[in-house]
């Protein structure tokens, strides 16, 4: 009794198919707009390293421990300023293929939205250390700010411009399909320092500047017939 039901069922299944298979579409177009502002960069960051060369790693090791502890305590009595120890390396100097000395170096990163006072304390940190690299970016608080702003403004135009091609095509309405929202943007990546040994009362001079934020909207709508 169950095969006498096959052929309905196939029929059944195959009218759903074609049916879905020719659903009428309408005619689609892909937009692409943009919204962009430049801010100023609020986070400067700076890298710092002691180093010593020598014949003894052990007493190498020491001066260098010794200058960074020195350096972790003077940024951390500072408000604002984050400080962080990165790589400690000990590495062999090779000259003419002969060992001949070694070299002992670690590096601090001080980080802080208040450039005046990373700079004054750049200009302290003089025993033994050196600038290695500097670089600047936005803040995570400051760019949700300005990205909200950009996605909106976006948005506006994205509408705008479908309603006006949907105008220009004779078509009073459009439907969105999908749309994709991205951001871009991005500060100059950290850029290195010709090593030298500062003095306390000669702090670098330092300059932000700015990045340009841009926010990306790809999308597609459909013309509805009248």
């Amino acid at each position: 009794m169950r095969f006498r039901y096959l052929p309905l069922l196939l029929i059944l299944v195959t009218s759903l198919v074609i049916g879905e298979e020719t659903a009428p579409t309408y005619d689609r177009i892909n937009l692409a707009v943009s919204a962009g502002e430049e801010i100023d960069n609020d986070t400067l960051s700076a890298t710092l390293f002691a180093q010593h060369e020598g014949n003894d790693p052990a007493e190498l090791g020491t001066r260098v421990n010794q200058a960074i502890r020195q350096a972790v305590e003077t940024a951390k009595k500072e408000p604002g300023v984050k400080v962080q120890t990165l790589d400690y390396q000990t590495s062999p100097v090779y000259r003419n293929n002969t060992l001949s000395s070694w070299r002992v170096r670690q590096t601090i990163r001080l980080e802080s939205q208040d450039v005046a006072l990373i700079s004054q304390l750049m200009g302290k940190l003089q025993e033994g250390l050196s600038i290695g690299s500097i670089s600047y970016a936005v803040s995570p608080e400051q760019r949700q700010q300005v990205e909200e702003r950009l996605i909106s403004q976006a948005i506006q135009l994205f509408r705008a411009r479908a309603a006006l091609i949907s105008k220009e095509m004779g078509h009073s309405e459009y439907r969105l399909v999908q749309m994709n929202i991205s951001s871009s943007g991005a500060a100059p990546g950290p850029y290195p320092v010709r090593a030298m040994a500062l003095r306390a009362e000669s702090a670098p001079t330092l300059e932000a500047g700015s990045q340009r934020l841009e926010v990306q909207i790809n999308g597609t709508i459909e013309l509805k017939p009248e």
